[in-house]
C-alpha cells in the first residue's frame, strides 16, 4: 500500500511539476508575445506620429509659402493701384481738357492733316467728338479743306468723347488721336517714372 501510495505520489508530484513547467513556457509565451505586440503596437504609434508630424510640418511649410505669396501678391496689386490712380488722376484730367478745348484741337488737326495730306494724296475724313459740333464743323468745312487744298470730310461721332480720328476718305483707316489714345500712350510713359518715385 505504501508503494502504491508512494508511486501515486509520484507520478503526482511529476504531473504537478510537469503541468507547471508547461504553464510557465505557456506564461513565457504569452508574455513574450505580448511584449512582441506591445512593441510593434508602439512601433507603428511611433510611425504614425512621425508621419503626422512630417504631414504638419509639409502643411504649415505650405501654408506658409501660400500666405507669403498672397501678402506678394496683394502688396504689388495695391502699389499698382496706388500707380494707377496717380497716373490716372494726372493723366486723365489734362488730356480731356485739352482734347475738349476746340482752339487747341484745332491747330492738332491741321497739323496732323497737313503731314497726313503730304504723304496721302487723298481727300481725308475726320470723326470728330459729337459734343464740340458746333465749333468744329464751321473749322472743317471752311478752314481745313482751304488751308490742305483739298476735300475734308467730317462726322461726329458720342463714341469720340475728345480727340478725333483721321484717314483717307476711302482708304479704309483711321488713325486714332482720341483721348484714349493719348491717355493710354502717355500713361505708359508715365508708369514706369510714377513707380520709381512712389516705392523707389
Amino acid at each position: 500500500m505504501d508503494k502504491l501510495q508512494e508511486l501515486t505520489q509520484r507520478l503526482y508530484d511529476e504531473g504537478l511539476a510537469k503541468g507547471k513547467e508547461e504553464g510557465e513556457a505557456l506564461l513565457r509565451k504569452a508574455g513574450a508575445e505580448a511584449e512582441a505586440i506591445v512593441k510593434k503596437a508602439q512601433e507603428e504609434a511611433e510611425a504614425i506620429l512621425a508621419k503626422a508630424r512630417k504631414e504638419a510640418e509639409d502643411y504649415k511649410v505650405k501654408v506658409e509659402g501660400d500666405v507669403k505669396m498672397a501678402a506678394q501678391q496683394s502688396l504689388q496689386t495695391t502699389r499698382a493701384d496706388i500707380e494707377n490712380l496717380v497716373v490716372t488722376r494726372t493723366v486723365d484730367a489734362t488730356v480731356e481738357k485739352a482734347l475738349s478745348n476746340e482752339e487747341y484741337l484745332k491747330g492738332i488737326i491741321t497739323a496732323v492733316a497737313q503731314k497726313f495730306s503730304a504723304e496721302e494724296p487723298a481727300d481725308l475724313s475726320l470723326v470728330l467728338p459729337e459734343s464740340l459740333k458746333k465749333g468744329l464743323e464751321p473749322f472743317v468745312k471752311n478752314e481745313l479743306g482751304k488751308l490742305l487744298g483739298k476735300g475734308v470730310e467730317a462726322s461726329f461721332s458720342k463714341k469720340v468723347a475728345g480727340g478725333f480720328k483721321i484717314g483717307p476718305k476711302d482708304g479704309g483707316y483711321f488713325l486714332s488721336m482720341t483721348d484714349d489714345t493719348f491717355k493710354e500712350l502717355i500713361g505708359s510713359y508715365l508708369r514706369p517714372v510714377t513707380k520709381k518715385l512712389l516705392f523707389g
